[in-house]
């Protein structure tokens, strides 16, 4: 049974002080022997919400409301600075595509890499390469390195290898949207495909349309805070509202 229970999780990114963020600052800070300033942003503030099997839920709010990080929690990709994530099955994230990526290597070979990043085994990735390459439709750029890759082909290979290995745990951002129409559309009938299974969705977004059409409920963030959390309708009503005051 798949769960994301977040209990008063606060995250704070560390940035490196106004005098070190350079080479020049730095050497000028060390000659005038002025104090080290370390800052942070608080991107995520005391956050309380528990997710079961079916929730299917989207995150709403402008940039910088703290959404990616919610996701990169989730993911457990972020530690919170305070409070306690707890998530239960397997999980696969659509976003940070990079991670598990060897550049230097062919699309077939990350096929296998990110496959094993995210937890599978090699002889479970090399049973599913036909049908991850065939559903990416990157026919022959699969033999060329992925540092040639554009956007929309990493964002096709990426979704094409997390959504194969059947998630219980579906962590997605607006991230397919940088492939083109033709894929985006085989992708969402690929998101149907899942939602038809027990297990989570949560999808961070600006789309109306896709938030509509993938969740039922959805939470407004607002400088790292939860506002509210309510179905779709009622919370995508609320942040037009708010963006008219």
């Amino acid at each position: 049974m798949a769960r994301i229970e977040l209990k008063n999780v606060t995250v704070d990114i560390p940035l490196l002080g106004g005098d070190d963020s350079n080479i020049k600052g730095r050497i000028v800070r060390r000659i005038k022997r002025s104090p080290k300033r370390d800052e942070a942003i608080r991107a995520l503030n005391n956050i309380n919400l528990d997710l079961k099997d079916g929730d299917r839920i989207g995150l709403v709010g402008s940039n910088g409301a703290g959404k990616t990080t919610m996701l990169r929690v989730m993911a457990g990709i972020y530690t919170p600075t305070a409070g306690t994530s707890f998530i239960e099955g397997k999980v696969a994230s659509l976003f940070d595509a990079g991670m598990g990526i060897d550049l230097g290597a062919t699309g077939y070979d990350n096929i296998t890499l990110r496959g094993m990043f995210l937890g599978e085994s090699r002889d479970a990735m090399d049973a599913r390469v036909d049908e991850i390459a065939d559903f990416s439709g990157l026919g022959e750029r699969l033999h060329h390195p992925v540092s040639t890759y554009s956007a929309g082909m990493m964002a096709r290979l990426g979704f094409s290898i997390a959504t194969s290995l059947d998630p219980e745990v579906l962590l997605v951002d607006e991230g397919i949207g940088t492939a083109d129409a033709e894929f985006t559309a085989r992708a969402r009938e690929r998101l149907q495909e899942f939602m038809g299974r027990a297990g989570i969705l949560v999808l961070a977004s600006h789309s109306p349309i896709l938030l509509g059409q993938f969740c039922d409920q959805a939470v407004l963030l607002e400088k790292g805070t939860i506002v509210e959390r309510g179905s779709t309708d009622q919370i995508l009503a609320l942040q037009s509202a708010a963006k008219k005051r």
